[in-house]
């Protein structure tokens, strides 16, 4: 008889012991000025870099390993900054302005970050004494809007907090929910019960039983109203982590949403500058192109066009690498390799011999991937909706949204377009696989103008009750993300992330592997926000820096892996939870 997802047994804990165990090294931060622990295996001294993947974890590594005399060549197929970039909608810029600002999709920085903005401290920017850093706005509301309801103005943050203890958590969460239409106040109650259960649940547990039951199960959706499995299960997780909670893994999802609250009480200071920002103009104005700029300055090499499409392993390690693209394919050979490319074209490079050298590394051909992808509606009327991030909670393609204009530097009409858009509505759809309003179709069964038709109206229809706000005759044009592309066997997207399912931290790698100068980066890495984001993808990339610099025997420093917070005033009941895994026994609040 197998064990239940929620029930365990002496042998399930035993069983679970080795995750857990495994995790704990993740767990614990990395020191910024001591070197990791020496592998037993082949050494590489030399201090040439090849990085494949320009992206957050590319970009990351080299300016790591740059900053201590490495030569860092980074090798890019399409374009730097990966999914994090903002690209110009061509041929639409006017006379003395730029391109309408597009992108893959609207990112926000919450205040549980802690590896990005170290990084976007350390990229100098013009008039700015911290950098790309300053760069950061921060956001005070959001708009909530329910299918033919009003919408709601509400702020981020949690309210009247001063401290912080298990029953305050609880009731705050309670507090911050109250707005949600037709939600019993006992299945809120109890929404509010299982998140404190997470919060006192030790390591030992998340990682040997929450790792594998899924967001739905912990939140015991069945048999709950409607509301509960819409809004608080279906929808917060969707429009945060683009995560399906029917398979996604409890744990994944329970530690961003920690990580959320405690920034969202302003009493960690960890988690400084609130628990929303965004950037003050485009992203590759605000950043990536300050950063690449920099990275150059420093010394490191682009080469854009060619990608890795093979390595060449002999005696032991990497001998060369295969890039292909533009200009051909050529051969490169460096002291150490790291592959910062999305896992669905690492996988590619994972030839039987590697495979044979580290057995393990073939967990990453089961990792799943997911889509959430931007599109923007340039607008020649402000929307008059309050500034901050808008979510259609329940729409069928779990809809959110920012206003970009008022947030930005300079006047939008006078630097963009053709003069006459002033405001650009950027949306983020999470869910390609739920039929829509208009058509009744996912939005992969759609062409490019049926989902900018359809996710119009699913906004007039979430947002529009008792206002004006979004009109048909104040769209100018609209910019669906390049990735998405058709052909005649369907849709496809150049740019999936990954998804934490159920039981997936197994096959996950950490940054450096049996080959010992091969490493990984990219949000498919171990981290420990352990989520598809550019901060889990920015601490893979030091992770990365720092497995060189421990091949290498590097006596400098490594980089610092900022980890979540750990609150001390939880540990008495992490303790006690802790004991009673090992005994096999459900945590205490579990009933």
């Amino acid at each position: 008889m197998s064990d239940s997802p929620l029930t365990f047994t002496r042998r399930t804990a035993l069983r679970a012991g080795l995750a857990a165990g495994a995790a704990l090294a993740v767990a614990a931060p990395t020191s910024a000025a001591t070197p990791g622990p020496r592998s037993p295996l082949l050494r590489t001294t030399g201090k040439t870099v090849a990085i494949f993947g320009g992206g957050m974890a590319g970009l990351s590594a080299a300016h790591e390993l740059i900053e201590r005399g490495y030569d860092v060549t980074v090798y890019e197929p399409a374009h730097l900054g990966g999914k994090a970039r903002s690209l110009g909608v061509p041929g639409t810029a006017g006379p003395g302005r730029q391109d309408l600002p597009g992108e893959h999709g609207f990112r926000f920085f919450p205040g549980c970050y802690r590896n990005v903005p170290d990084t976007m401290s350390r990229i100098p920017f013009p008039g700015n004494p911290n950098g790309v850093l300053d760069n950061l706005v921060r956001v005070e509301g959001t708009v909530a809007g329910f299918e033919n309801t009003a919408p709601i103005f509400l702020p981020v943050e949690l309210g009247g907090v001063t401290q912080l203890t298990p029953q305050v958590i609880q009731n705050s969460i309670i507090g911050a929910l109250r707005f949600i239409p037709d939600l019993p106040a006992h299945e809120l109650a109890f929404f509010a019960k299982q998140m404190t259960m997470w919060f006192t649940s030790s390591t030992e547990r998340r990682f040997g039983q929450w790792e594998y039951v899924t967001w739905e199960q912990i939140m015991r959706a069945e048999g709950k109203s409607p509301a509960y499995r819409k809004y608080l299960v279906n929808a917060l997780t969707r429009i945060t982590v683009a995560a399906k909670p029917q398979t996604s893994s409890a744990r994944t999802i329970g530690t961003i949403g920690e990580a959320l609250v405690l920034a969202g009480t302003g009493l960690v200071p960890e988690f400084s500058g609130g628990v929303d920002r965004i950037l003050n103009r485009p992203t590759n104005a605000a950043w990536i192109d300050p950063w690449v700029a920099y990275l150059r300055s420093l010394g490191v090499r682009f080469v854009i066009g060619q990608g890795a499409s093979a390595l060449r392993l002999a005696g032991g390690r990497i001998e060369s690498a295969t890039v292909s693209g533009t200009g051909g394919t050529t051969t490169v050979t460096a002291d150490h390799y790291i592959c910062a490319m999305p896992v669905d074209r690492v996988v590619d490079l994972l030839s039987p011999a590697i495979l044979d050298a580290d057995p393990r590394l073939a967990g990453m051909r089961d990792l799943v991937t997911d889509w959430m992808v931007g599109i923007q509606y340039f607008l020649r009327r402000p929307t008059h909706m309050p500034e901050g991030h808008i979510a259609a909670l329940g729409s069928p393609w779990a809809l959110t949204a920012l206003r970009q204009a008022p947030m930005w530097v300079g006047d939008f009409a006078a630097t963009y377009g053709d003069g006459s858009v002033v405001e650009c509505l950027s949306v983020d759809i999470s869910d390609w696989d739920t039929p829509g309003l208009r058509y009744g179709r996912t939005a992969k069964e759609c062409g490019a103008e049926e989902i900018a038709t359809e996710v119009w109206a699913q906004l007039k229809t979430w947002l529009n009750t008792g206002t004006d706000w979004l009109r048909d005759e104040d769209i100018h044009s609209w910019h669906l993300d390049p990735g998405i592309t058709w052909s005649a066997d369907g849709i496809h997207n150049a740019t999936p992330l990954l998804v934490n399912t159920v039981g997936s931290y197994d096959n996950r790698p950490e940054a450096h592997c049996a080959i010992p100068n091969l490493y990984f980066g990219g949000d498919h890495i171990r981290s420990h926000i352990d989520l598809a984001t550019m901060e889990g993808a920015n601490e893979s990339g030091r992770a990365a820096a720092n497995a060189v610099l421990d091949s290498a025997d590097d006596p400098g420093s490594r980089a610092t892996r900022f980890p979540l917070v750990d609150l001390p005033v939880f540990a008495g009941a992490k303790a006690v939870d802790a004991d009673r895994f090992r005994a096999g026994l459900p945590h205490l609040l579990d009933l």
